[in-house]
């Protein structure tokens, strides 16, 4: 018996130490992109010019709020169109309904799952 339970728990050490490697191993890499959510990190693109720092605006219409937001998602706000067609309008407000389209242009910031609903409209 005192053999059994000294092969169980060195068993169990080596489980838990491979487990210990691995997530320090995917803490590094970060494979998954997951750093920025959990840790949320602000992403603002910064270009320095001669000693003063000045913000660079990745997309015209959309506010600080918006794009980080985006970012959060993974998505590069540079590369979203910087007009909205009529249609796509349409498409927003069929797929998420016109007052939280309303609240969007106002400059509220849209959840993953109105996302996920609307980006087959960009």
């Amino acid at each position: 018996m005192k053999k059994f339970l000294n092969v169980f728990f060195v068993t169990l050490g080596i489980i838990f130490f491979i487990l210990i490697l691995i997530a320090i191993y995917l803490f590094v890499t970060d494979p998954l992109n997951l750093k920025p959510l959990i840790f949320d990190q602000d992403k603002e693109v910064v270009e320095s010019t001669g000693g003063n720092s000045v913000s660079i605006d990745q997309h015209p219409l959309l506010s600080e709020s918006q794009e980080k937001t985006l970012e959060t998602f993974g998505i590069d706000p540079a590369d979203l169109p910087t007009e909205i067609t009529p249609e796509q309008e349409a498409c927003f407000e069929d797929k998420l309904g016109i007052a939280r389209v309303v609240e969007i242009k106002a400059g509220d910031s849209p959840t993953a799952t109105e996302y996920f609903k609307a980006r087959d409209c960009i």
